[in-house]
């Protein structure tokens, strides 16, 4: 897996490095879009989180506020599931989302598994 997610200071950092991986963290389906953070830290829905992110080959990091929506907690793991939390973006984040769907351009529809569903 090549995302790697860090704690600092309260703060996720996420760096997505390919395709696959993004496909796998986006969520289409959430309204202003959203994203899958692996972590096995404790959250509650409805936790606001800050996250800095690292998109693939973009030389800047993109700072992310997002409320969680999501937790895959860490017994959930048989069936292949990845421990983390789902956040969803705001209306803030449109040009992110925009970025995040030409990357991933004729592969939104794909059938393949996510970390989410």
């Amino acid at each position: 897996m090549s995302i790697v997610p860090r704690i600092s200071h309260g703060i996720l950092s996420l760096t997505i490095e390919n395709k696959e991986d993004l496909y796998k963290s986006f969520m289409p389906f959430v309204s202003y879009g959203g994203l899958f953070i692996p972590t096995t830290r404790s959250y509650q829905l409805g936790e606001e989180v800050f996250m800095l992110l690292t998109l693939m080959e973009e030389p800047d990091k993109i700072p992310v506020t997002g409320k969680v929506i999501w937790v895959t907690p860490k017994a959930a793991q048989g069936g292949g599931r990845v421990p983390g939390i789902g956040i969803q973006l705001t209306s803030d984040d449109a040009a992110l989302v925009r970025k995040i769907e030409n990357y991933l351009a004729g592969a939104l529809n794909s059938s393949r598994r996510t970390y989410t569903i």
